[in-house]
């Protein structure tokens, strides 16, 4: 017997677990974003000379590499709570009566995002901060993102096949908004592999690209965006979507509006380093609103009642 399966033998999460411990991939993913941030825009991005040690003879920072050592060696020890939260997503789902394995096979997806995420890292160090190993290194975070929150999602449904709760059109707006806004994602990436916060205080090459003109494609990919978001806003209104559909595209637009107003205010002021970082994180919450706003689009009805834990107090009062 595999250790999964004996602690699923003795040991049944109630709803509110599985759903925290979902929940909390989600908030780590992001967590591991800002701060892998924080050691680019410190300038700490090359804080540990190699990977996976901090340098050729110790596993940890030294002294002797201060305070650039201290941040990158701290971002890389984010990475085991980033695993511990994955875990235990993965052990909850396991657990569950009924076992859940789609659940399962998500939270294991999620775990080859994050190694495959480690290993470009260390990629990222071995070729000194190379933008474009940086903007890759940015890209499958987003993935895992997405992963943890379709996860996080699923928490809350069923397991039998989904079904529709818009028009078909509708369903293809959500596709389009979605598909914009990670070209916009991805456009940013560009923008700041043009830019000034190189990660390191040392000669970083960056990408040959006009940071300015740049980053105004970057903005006007944010309009599209927000026409797009005001536009699902609206026809959802219109078709008498449920009120939670319409909720997740009313949140989307105050976190674009959010974001766009930050971004606009950075590029005005010379991108201070609070400001961008302020700017990565609403770029994690822009993108987990989209996602979460097109999977509203549908719903798992839950077939059975699953086997309720001792002890659950939601259960209990049914």
């Amino acid at each position: 017997m595999n250790p999964l399966a004996y602690i699923a033998q003795r040991w049944t999460p109630t709803p509110r677990t599985l759903r925290r411990a979902a929940l909390s991939a989600v908030v780590m993913s992001v967590v591991i974003v800002v701060t892998g941030g924080a050691v680019r825009l410190t300038g700490s991005g090359l804080g540990c000379d190699t990977w996976p040690k901090c340098t050729d003879d110790s596993l940890f920072a030294t002294p002797a590499q201060g305070f650039h050592g201290a941040i990158e060696f701290g971002n890389r020890m984010l990475t085991y709570v980033l695993c511990a939260a994955v875990g235990w997503a993965i052990i909850a789902a396991r657990s569950t009566k009924p076992w859940r394995r789609e659940l399962t096979r998500l939270g294991w997806v999620q775990f080859f995002v994050v190694m495959a995420n480690a290993v470009l890292g260390g990629i990222t160090v071995w070729t000194g901060l190379n933008p474009y190993s940086v903007a890759g290194h940015f890209l499958l975070a987003t993935s895992l993102i997405t992963v943890t929150t379709v996860t996080w999602q699923r928490t809350r449904e069923g397991d039998t096949p989904a079904r529709p709760r818009v028009p078909r059109p509708v369903r293809k707006l959500s596709w389009a908004l979605l598909g914009t806004t990670f070209v916009l994602i991805a456009a940013g990436t560009v923008v700041t592999g043009s830019g000034p916060h190189a990660g390191d205080s040392s000669e970083v090459p960056r990408m040959p690209f006009d940071w300015e003109g740049v980053a105004h494609v970057h903005a006007i990919a944010a309009w599209l965006v927000c026409a797009l978001a005001l536009a699902m806003w609206l026809v959802l209104r219109v078709v008498d979507a449920p009120d939670d559909t319409r909720a997740r595209a009313r949140d989307l637009l105050v976190v674009l509006v959010a974001q766009g107003g930050i971004g606009y205010v950075q590029f005005f002021t010379e991108l201070p380093e609070l400001l961008v970082a302020a700017h990565m994180l609403g770029s994690c919450l822009v993108w987990i609103a989209v996602v979460r706003m097109a999977l509203s689009l549908r719903e798992r009805p839950v077939a059975t009642a699953g086997i309720p834990a001792q002890g659950d107090p939601e259960l209990s009062r049914v």
